[in-house]
């Protein structure tokens, strides 16, 4: 269970929750040990969070009714300073991002069905807004989730050169293409969008280490996709689509909810929502096909999971169990192995590192 730490063995790891502010902990990156929860900003379903590479800033989404974006200095020991908010143009704010160059935040509205970019200040607050996309495909697929756009997730390309907007209502990856000299972002003219299979309702998205693939994961059908990037023409092309359940398949109803790939490219993860397990997955590193490995038990509805910064741990975010869960990461194949520490947290959405 969680315990006190030295603050000279932890480091900060923040939650987005669905309760009424961030959370943070400690973590110690020797033991796989979590320290006491504490709120860090008062902030109404902060559920999505991002974090700026050098650590210093944090951004999150509010899901509250008209929908907001707020901008974090984070202190030495993990305790945040509110820099500024914009509004998020759009009701359910349900993802947020930073640039690989972190010139740009942008976030995803799910039931506005739309995305909007800021430009990121010097001092890492929300600037001046770069763009926004309203989203107005519906697929239809599915009965109730596909009856109108639902912006779901933010992924920007290795180089910066795009960004990719899983849309589950739509049942489509857009693709937005950034002209960093200008500080424009428009429709990808080589390709608008990656239309998926009928009622996948893709969710999240996260390229291979070495960007040649990308990793969809697919909410309503409980699939996990592989499209085949080319960097230099900025297209996506599907290779295959496997499901996240056992080969005995789930007579209970479950959804997916997050995709994460190892740094060391061997292995990909995705969260399964009712089945409660995350789905463990080979990867080819010639092809980037998948094969299932093991479905690992987690807490009850796995919304979020991240891995460590230094990939020895990984952290599941059970929301309706209010607890987060540390897993043990093998090196080589990326099995994991639960360390019965967790910590006890209300609603707990994300991790971030």
């Amino acid at each position: 269970m969680s315990a006190m730490l030295s603050p000279l063995l932890a480091s900060p790891v923040f939650f987005g929750t669905n309760g009424s502010a961030i959370q943070m902990a400690d973590f110690d990156s020797a033991s796989g040990r979590l320290g006491l929860p504490r709120p860090v900003a008062e902030l109404s379903k902060a559920t999505f969070l991002a974090r700026s590479a050098d650590g210093k800033f944090l951004y999150s989404v509010a899901e509250n009714e008209g929908g907001s974006l707020h901008s974090f200095a984070v202190g030495a020991d993990g305790t945040l300073t509110a820099l500024n908010s914009r509004t998020s143009g759009g009701k359910g704010p349900c993802d947020v991002a930073l640039s690989p160059d972190v010139k740009w935040v942008a976030a995803a509205n799910y039931s506005g069905g739309s995305v909007v970019v800021y430009h990121r200040a010097e001092d890492g607050s929300l600037g001046e807004q770069a763009a926004f996309f309203q989203h107005t495909y519906a697929s239809k697929a599915h009965p109730t989730r596909q009856e109108s756009a639902h912006a779901h997730g933010i992924t920007w390309s290795p180089d910066g050169r795009l960004l990719l907007v899983p849309d589950l209502g739509g049942g489509r990856i857009y693709l937005y293409a950034c002209d960093v000299g200008a500080g424009t972002i428009s429709p990808n003219p080589a390709q608008a969008w990656l239309e998926m299979a009928a009622g996948a309702g893709p969710r999240h998205a996260q390229f291979s280490p070495d960007g040649r693939q990308l990793y969809i994961i697919n909410e309503l059908d409980n699939t996990l996709a592989v499209a085949a990037f080319d960097a230099a023409a900025g297209t996506l092309n599907l290779i295959e689509a496997v499901s996240t359940l056992p080969a005995g398949g789930f007579a209970g109803k479950t959804t997916t909810a997050e995709v994460a790939v190892h740094p060391n490219g061997r292995a990909v993860y995705g969260s399964n929502r009712g089945h409660d397990s995350l789905a463990v997955f080979a990867r080819d590193q010639d092809t980037g096909r998948l094969t299932l490995t093991a479905n690992v038990p987690v807490p009850a509805h796995p919304r979020h999971f991240a891995l460590s910064p230094d990939s020895r741990w990984l952290l599941v975010a059970g929301r309706d169990a209010d607890r987060v869960d540390v897993f043990a990461v093998d090196a080589q194949t990326g099995a994991l192995t639960p360390t019965g520490e967790f910590l006890a947290t209300s609603k707990p959405m994300c991790v971030r590192f």
